[in-house]
């Protein structure tokens, strides 16, 4: 153990101290290492920053007053009422506050409640309200900033955020008190399909990065084969020689491992305050655990280690240079094959047993998607040796390209192996996410065409009502208000003991909107209606029993049995017409009884239940949705303005996609780095062989053309071997879920991917590829 030691330091003097090639060589190694360390620690430190994000928003969620067991009863302090807002594409969120006793309690980030007219702003509200950008946003928010809200009271850097002081707020209006700040409430599980959607996401985004640091500690082994040779010539035997190269791959992973560590470091406090994919961090957050940072740093050298010593053991160093023994052995198929199988075979067990998300079924399904995507890995070399071998012919460039690739095919498998893995992962990513889409975005039934917006009040008043369709009219780009007040109604008199007393729904409006909610036909002002719905009979026959015409109603709706219940009695006209309910625009029917205001004294109604205006608008005119969130913030803080939306995406599905979104193109970027570090470093290894080539009259456009097809042709095979292991993943998957593969045809985009990787790879390299072909490439010494 003491003499292999000793070998792995000597090899790691080398590396250092090779002169200028091996310090090239050694850093090129380090950095393709250091982009996949770093993209680890980035994924080992997901847990921790999605804890602390949890933390950070449950740290400013109000709890009511009740009693805790170190501080005895908790009374409230003060008055909130939520005031989330929307301006263009990002989403505002805020709370108006009031104090309720002489020492409040503060929400984290604040040092006072603000005063009634002013706020306390997050930094990038208060940036975003001193810019010209955000002057439609001063008019909805028209408060002094007195305070900037610290990091303790937001999410991440980039959160729009604000706290108002309002003299207004009651619990009458619909203000909640609140007795102090960290409330954790109950969080949804994950459902199991997403489960096995985060695990497979988690496989397919580091199997790329552990392949590729695979592969980037063998960058330079032509070089570093003719040195060893020279250590065989001094007395070193070929199992020092293996252990001596094993060294300076280690070497170059101890100082990827720390380029890592910087790019992971630079790279949080720069990527974390910009919030990509309406995702950001603060920089602090981002931590890796322990064990996994443990695992990472062992784990690297390791396999920089056994990846080069197992390399070694295919090439045979004597004294005088690198023997290889003629002809390559072929390739084996048959254990290549047991991999995929195996995985395989597991994601079908899985299946079987019907697993649970519980601690097995994840690891069970990690460890078959992961066999899987290994066999591919260890299948391209085979395949790309059996197709290139039997190539013959063609032009100049693509000749040379493939002799090439013949004498080294290993070489070729191993530069596009990440893409292989990342390109099935994909595919089998898109299959699985394409066949669960149903599940996670319901079709709401809304008709988008008719109305856009909804702005609703959730404490709402007959008079505020009157207002919202007035102020809404003269919004502009609204062209039409569905506005409506609904109230409840119930049959008045005695009701028995254990009987539910009749109650419907009594809906005011105009006669323009209630031709939106009903088939009414004609309408004028002073018409009454008993709307019932399009096809439940026994909801008809419930109302049937309050909406009588010529009969009374009351509209102190308590709900209370008995007689002595409160009594505001209104009389439905006799002359009142039965018709039947239409979808109003977010797809819901409403039934029940339906006056136009000439036809009632709206003070009569004692107890509203909701008051809504649906917004029909000009697409045409800019920032109509900015004026209409205007106008209601100006009628009412508390006014909740909606997106009507064909579509309602499930916001679990919705964050996970983003974060692939992300993370996708974080490996596509690591995959392009890899593919780009390996072409510049067989470059640098044929250069004198490339400069005798133009020195012979060999034109640089064939040269370049070569270089092009040199990696064209490994990556359309490894793409085509992508495309059959991922489907092949994809459907098994689905299958696990008891779901069928919905669409076949998913991997033409990623194929189009694979393809501009290669384009922007041998552009990159073109610099490169005219200095090495100089005639001063020929100089040796």
């Amino acid at each position: 153990m003491k003499r292999r030691l000793h070998d792995l330091g000597l090899g790691a003097r080398f590396a250092v101290t090779g002169g200028r090639e091996g310090w090239v060589r050694t850093l090129l190694t380090a950095l393709g290492v250091g982009l996949g360390v770093a993209l680890l620690l980035g994924a080992a430190s997901v847990p921790q920053l999605i804890e602390e994000r949890a933390t950070r928003i449950h740290a400013r969620q109000p709890f009511s007053e009740g009693s805790d067991k170190n501080t005895g009863h908790l009374r409230a302090s003060l008055l909130y009422t939520d005031a989330d807002t929307e301006y263009h594409d990002d989403t505002i969120g805020g709370r108006m506050l009031r104090s309720a006793s002489a020492s409040p309690t503060l929400p984290p980030g604040l040092t006072a409640i603000p005063a009634p007219g002013t706020m306390a702003a997050s930094p990038a509200l208060r940036d975003l309200l001193a810019s010209p950008e955000g002057e439609l946003l001063r008019r909805r928010l028209p408060y002094e900033i007195t305070q900037t809200i610290g990091d303790a009271g937001l999410v991440e850097p980039s959160e729009l955020y604000f706290y108002a002081g309002s003299a207004a707020l009651s619990t009458d209006s619909g203000a909640l008190a609140a007795a102090g700040f960290g409330n954790i409430g109950e969080e949804r599980p994950l459902d199991p399909m997403l489960v096995v959607l985060v695990v497979l996401i988690c496989v397919v985004l580091l199997m790329p990065v552990a392949v590729f640091i695979a592969t980037a500690v063998r960058f330079g082994g032509e070089r570093r084969d003719r040195r060893l040779a020279a250590l065989r010539l001094v007395g070193a035997d070929a199992r020092t020689t293996r252990w001596i190269a094993g060294g300076e791959a280690l070497a170059s992973a101890v100082l990827g491992l720390a380029a890592g560590t910087l790019l992971f470091l630079g790279g949080a406090r720069v990527l974390g305050p910009l919030g990509l994919w309406s995702f950001g961090f603060f920089p602090g957050d981002l931590r890796p655990e322990p064990w996994l940072a443990l695992l990472v740093a062992v784990a690297v050298p390791a396999l920089a280690v056994g990846v080069t010593l197992a390399a070694m053991r295919s090439v045979t160093v004597e004294p005088l240079g690198v023997v290889r023994g003629g002809r390559a052995r072929r390739r084996r198929l048959w254990w290549r094959l047991l991999l995929p199988m195996t995985g395989g075979l597991l994601l079908l067990v899985v299946r079987r047993l019907h697993l649970q998300p519980n601690a097995l079924a994840p690891v069970a399904i990690a460890t078959g998607a992961t066999l899987v995507l290994l066999g591919l890995v260890t299948l391209l070399p085979w395949l790309v040796e059996a197709v290139v071998g039997r190539l013959r012919g063609g032009p100049v460039p693509w000749q040379l390209a493939v002799r090439r690739i013949q004498l080294s095919s290993g070489t070729a498998s191993r530069a596009v192996s990440g893409i292989t893995v990342a390109v099935a992962g994909s595919v089998a990513l898109q299959m699985y996410s394409v066949g669960i889409h149903d599940d996670f975005n319901k079709v709401t039934g809304a008709d988008a065409s008719r109305a856009q917006y909804t702005v609703l009040a959730e404490y709402p008043d007959v008079k505020l009502a009157e207002k919202m369709i007035d102020s809404f009219r003269t919004t502009p780009g609204v062209r039409q208000v569905i506005g409506t007040v609904t109230s409840y109604v119930t049959r008045p008199g005695a009701v028995a003991d254990g009987d539910i007393r009749p109650t419907t729904q009594l809906t005011l409006g105009d006669c323009a909107t209630l031709a939106e909610l009903a088939r009414v036909g004609s309408c004028q002002d002073g018409d009454t209606f008993v709307v019932h719905a399009s096809d439940d009979v026994e909801q008809n026959a419930w109302m049937d029993r309050t909406a009588r015409p010529g009969q009374p109603v009351n509209t102190a709706a308590d709900g209370e049995p008995g007689a002595a219940a409160r009594q505001v009695l209104w009389t439905l006209p006799a002359s009142a017409r039965q018709v039947t309910a239409r979808p109003d625009p977010s797809g819901e029917e409403r039934h029940g009884i339906y006056v136009t205001p000439g036809a009632i004294d709206a003070a009569l109604l004692q107890d509203v239940a909701r008051t809504e205006a649906m917004l029909s608008v000009d697409q045409r005119v800019p920032d109509a949705a900015e004026y209409i969130r205007n106008t209601a913030a100006r009628l009412d803080p508390q006014l909740r303005v909606t997106t009507v939306r064909t579509v309602d995406r499930d916001r679990q599905y919705a964050g996970i996609r983003s974060g692939l979104e992300a993370a996708s193109l974080a490996t596509l970027g690591l995959i392009g780095a890899s593919m780009l570090v390996a072409q510049l470093e067989q470059l640098r290894e044929r250069k004198r062989l490339l400069a005798a080539l133009v020195a012979f009259g060999t034109r640089r456009a064939t040269l370049a053309g070569s270089v092009l097809w040199q990696t064209a042709l490994p990556v359309a095979l490894g793409v085509a071997l992508a495309v059959v292991g991922g489907t092949a993943l994809g459907a098994l998957m689905l299958r696990i879920i008891g779901k069928t593969v919905t669409q076949w045809c998913l991997f033409a985009p990623l194929a189009g991917a694979g393809a501009a990787v290669i384009l922007a790879v041998t552009l990159l390299s073109l610099p490169a590829l005219w200095r090495v072909m100089r005639p001063d490439g020929l100089r040796t010494e």
